[in-house]
């Protein structure tokens, strides 16, 4: 009988793994393309590289990662708690569990990135983020800015 009880747990730990893995596979390098992207035409600006930063794209904090979380508290609560407390157990472990998933889903989902600030050749400048991809930018490199009809920008050599 314990077998069958710990099932919830396995499938509720898979289905949580799965979904901080598939969310935090989203980019946001200039040489990656969503399938939306694709196919469609991009405005091109050239622009010379003024600076380059590292910097940190926030991850989410949707609410699958505090679902997932509280589904697997919940199971682990009730299992460790008996009688009476088995429904304060429950509750606890359903409320620390989506508190952590929630955390977890935002550490999953955190990225490292760069800034390149870029002058365009009618003086304008502007600070665009992205993915470190195969391409490296150096200060006074000429680039240049890809804009989408949805207006994401991106910068390549």
């Amino acid at each position: 009988m314990k077998k069958i009880q710990n099932i919830p747990f396995k499938v509720a730990g898979v289905a949580l793994l799965a979904f901080f893995i598939a969310t935090g596979c989203q980019s946001y390098r200039g040489d990656v393309y969503s399938r939306d992207e694709a196919r469609s035409g991009n405005a091109v600006l050239n622009a010379t590289v003024m600076a380059v930063k590292d910097v940190t794209i926030e991850g989410t904090e949707g609410a699958l990662g505090g679902i997932g979380g509280a589904v697997l508290g919940g199971l682990t609560g009730r299992a460790v708690g008996g009688g009476s407390g088995k429904n304060i157990a429950t509750a606890a472990g359903a409320i620390g569990g989506a508190l952590a998933g929630a955390a977890i889903e935002s550490a999953v989902t955190t990225k490292s990135a760069i800034e390149i600030t870029v002058q365009y050749e009618n003086g304008a400048i502007e600070a665009i983020v992205q993915e470190p991809g195969r391409d490296l930018f150096q200060v006074g490199q000429a680039v240049q800015v890809l804009i989408s009809p949805n207006g994401t920008k991106r910068v390549r050599p």
